[in-house]
């Protein structure tokens, strides 16, 4: 993890953080938005686990040089130092969904990660 890295101290704060991050092109910070035995469903069909396989996901991804917008959130439901985020897709093609846990410092990382809404 990054020694200049403050977590966030909302859930909701991480989806804005991820788009920021993504368009500074900001892999490190990216990264450090997870646990580091965080799940990225992704990609579709596939489980990519901890920091090394999701830095690879997240290095292809900024390779493509696209240009991320925030997202409506939809709902952040909290319990026991869980929250499960939600954002609707600017495409109109589903919701993003992450379960983030609280550290023992009050800020959160996300643990689970579903980018894609499954297909059907």
């Amino acid at each position: 993890m990054r020694n200049d890295f403050i977590g966030p101290a909302d859930p909701e704060e991480v989806t804005r953080l991820f788009v920021d991050r993504a368009n500074a092109h900001d892999l490190d910070g990216l990264v450090a938005l997870y646990e580091p035995q965080a799940i990225m469903a992704y990609p579709p069909g596939t489980l990519s686990v901890g920091h090394e396989q999701i830095r690879l996901i997240l290095e292809a991804l900024l390779s493509h040089a696209l240009r991320f917008e925030q997202e409506e959130p939809v709902a952040t439901l909290r319990v026991d130092g869980l929250a499960m985020t939600t954002t609707r897709r600017r495409d109109g093609q589903g919701i993003r969904v992450q379960l983030l846990r609280q550290q023992p410092d009050g800020s959160w990382l996300r643990l689970f990660d579903l980018p894609e809404p499954a297909s059907e």
